[in-house]
Formats: C-alpha cells, sequence, structure tokens
C-alpha cells in the first residue's frame, strides 16, 4: 500500500516506486509530477535537437525553477538531471 505524500505529490505510487529504486526525493517527486512521464513511445526528439522554445515548455511540464535565464545547455541538463 502507498503512502499518502498529499497535494504536492499527485502519482503516490509512481513516487514511491521511483524512492525504491534509489532516485532523490526531489527527482521522484518531479518525475511523479509530470503528467506524461509514464508514456513510452520512443517519438520524442533528442534533447539536443529540440529548439530553446520546446525545452522550455518540456522544463515548464516538470517544473524546473530559473529556466528561461537558462542557456539551452543549461536547459538539456536541468531536464536529463
Amino acid at each position: 500500500m502507498t503512502k499518502n505524500h498529499g497535494k504536492q505529490i499527485k502519482d503516490d505510487a509512481k513516487y514511491e516506486a521511483l524512492r525504491r529504486e534509489g532516485y532523490s526525493k526531489k527527482k521522484s517527486a518531479r518525475i511523479a509530477n509530470t503528467p506524461d512521464s509514464g508514456k513510452k513511445g520512443g517519438k520524442s526528439t533528442d534533447l539536443d535537437e529540440r529548439s530553446k522554445t520546446e525545452l522550455l515548455a518540456e522544463a515548464k511540464k516538470i517544473g524546473i525553477k530559473g529556466r528561461h535565464k537558462m542557456t539551452k545547455e543549461n536547459l538539456i541538463k536541468a531536464i536529463r538531471s
């Protein structure tokens, strides 16, 4: 049975599974709160091939703070971490 982590975690089961795998609390929360993080299909483009606008949209979706001040390279690093 999964623990209820309150309103800040949208998918408690996913959060718990990620924590058991060794992910940090911050990264687990970010992934668990991303609406389409569990979808698969391999249809997304490589981050290096995306425009800065596309990277900003992705960063917004996963809740990265300070994204507008980041360079394209820093956005890619932040999204991957």
